[in-house]
């Protein structure tokens, strides 16, 4: 099963926030991440799992871009 096809339960999305912030986060389909546009970073969905941690999360571009 390929990791983009799995998606983000909707109602997870309205509970789940940015751990280092607190802030809201927005779900990037094409690229199956978790984005914190306050902290600046993007949480990897792995198996349909969001990983949360600070750690493993992805720095955006400088461009505002995901």
């Amino acid at each position: 099963m390929a990791e983009d096809t799995v998606g983000v339960d909707p109602k997870l999305l309205e509970i789940l926030v940015c751990p280092l912030t607190k802030g809201p986060l927005e779900y990037d389909r094409g690229r199956n991440e978790l984005i914190s546009r306050q902290a600046g970073l993007a949480y990897p969905i792995r198996d349909g799992i969001p990983i949360m941690l600070v750690d493993e999360a992805r720095k955006l571009d400088d461009a505002g871009g995901a």
